[in-house]
């Protein structure tokens, strides 16, 4: 971060005064935890790698806190905040304490878990201080929607962030684990102390690095994958042969989807890597009826 100096970044005092003027109290509902530690947010902007080529999309600006060494160390950032006042706040603050970089920064008003398209030019990089309740979701919508992104680094809570980085046969493996698989590659880059929020939450954040990788589709769907995930996971001490029932129409064609697919029905969906979740949404393409066939039944 070579342009900005220590008193142009956000600290409590700063973030505080700000939400006096603008009369914004954190909201629960949403989620609003703001950081207001500035080393925090630089070493947030260290570890996503930003650097001059990169076009942000930043989740959950709040004050502007993070977006300012952002804003330094890109060449541009895609701001999408919820809340109004903070959204038209935004550039503002940028405009006071950065003038410089005001021309890179582009604030969008919106939920992030509902945007469809984004401005200008594609984003390559996501960082995001993401609410807790709602984080897989968004991350999920996100890389499914906006294809662009190449790598992400996403503040979560702490258990959130093991679950989002858990291998195949891991206690907290799971859906979170499977779908994000799709996309490519998770891992812990570090925890973050309730401390640097204000409010201060219950629990501790965790850092998730993201690395996107063409997915190993073998000519199936990502939505026709991720049904398969969900059916396995929704019975979690039941065999794959008994919790891929429904989604076979019987727990033998199952076993017979499983077998064709090369794995063993009596597992169960937490040994399961992305690349068997595929292999069984293949062979079920493959066995399984469709709509059109079972419309040319008598």
């Amino acid at each position: 971060m070579a342009g900005l100096s220590a008193g142009q970044l956000l600290g409590p005092t700063e973030i505080r005064d700000l939400a006096a003027r603008l009369r914004v109290q954190p909201n629960r509902r949403l989620g609003q935890n703001f950081v207001v530690d500035a080393g925090t947010v630089t070493r947030i902007t260290a570890l996503a790698d930003v650097g001059p080529r990169d076009v942000v999309l930043e989740v959950g600006p709040g004050f502007g806190s993070l977006t300012l060494p952002l804003l330094d160390a890109a060449r541009r950032v895609i701001a999408v905040e919820v809340d109004p006042a903070l959204a038209a706040q935004l550039p503002l603050t940028v405009a006071e304490r950065a003038p410089g970089l005001a021309d890179r920064l582009e604030v969008v008003t919106a939920d992030a878990a509902r945007v469809s398209s984004l401005p200008g030019e594609p984003p390559t990089t996501l960082v995001a201080n993401l609410p807790y309740n709602v984080a897989v979701p968004v991350v999920l919508h996100l890389l499914a929607t906006v294809t662009s992104l190449q790598r992400g680094l996403v503040m979560v809570q702490a258990e959130v962030a093991d679950r989002m980085c858990a291998p195949p046969g891991s206690r907290v493996y799971g859906v979170p684990s499977a779908k994000l698989a799709w996309f490519g590659r998770a891992r812990k880059a570090g925890s973050v102390s309730r401390g640097v929020f204000w409010p201060v939450p219950r629990v501790d954040s965790g850092l998730v690095s993201l690395v996107m990788d063409p997915p190993p589709h073998a000519g199936v769907r990502r939505e026709e994958v991720f049904a398969v995930i969900d059916a396995a996971f929704s019975q979690r001490r039941k065999t794959l042969r008994s919790a891929l029932a429904q989604w076979a129409g019987s727990a033998a064609t199952a076993q017979d989807v499983l077998t064709a697919a090369g794995v063993d029905p009596g597992l169960r969906g937490e040994a399961l890597g992305i690349t068997e979740f595929i292999r069984i949404t293949a062979a079920g393409q493959r066995l399984l009826p469709t709509d059109a066939d079972i419309q040319e039944q008598p």
